[in-house]
């Protein structure tokens, strides 16, 4: 059997390997599409949204780049608070259980 001391050593390794790998998400991109192609929204894999293209036929021309800036926008504020809220929730579940100083759960 191991020493706890390497089993801390461990859960150390895999804490910091999932950490490197949440962080390898924001490099992956993505893309959603709707109306057949007609609004496109791109996104990293870790859920940041990095640009809207909405076709002209849908809008005034003179004012599309404002609105898909405006967009962007609001996506980002909406998952910003929903980060915030799913990370509240996760450590008041998380908040009764016995991990070790500085031991984060990958969430």
């Amino acid at each position: 059997m191991k020493s706890l001391e390497d089993i801390m050593a461990m859960a150390q390794n895999v804490q910091a390997e999932l950490s490197k790998a949440q962080e390898n998400l924001d490099t992956i991109e993505v893309e959603g599409a709707s109306g057949g192609g007609l609004v496109k929204v791109r996104a990293s894999a870790k859920g940041r949204i990095i640009g809207i293209d909405i076709d002209d036929s849908l809008l005034n021309p003179s004012e599309k780049g404002m609105l898909e800036d405006l967009l962007a926008a609001a996506f980002n504020d909406a998952r910003a608070k929903a980060d915030a809220q799913s990370q509240e929730a996760m450590s008041k579940m998380t908040s009764g259980l016995p991990l070790p100083p500085g031991f984060k759960l990958p969430f």
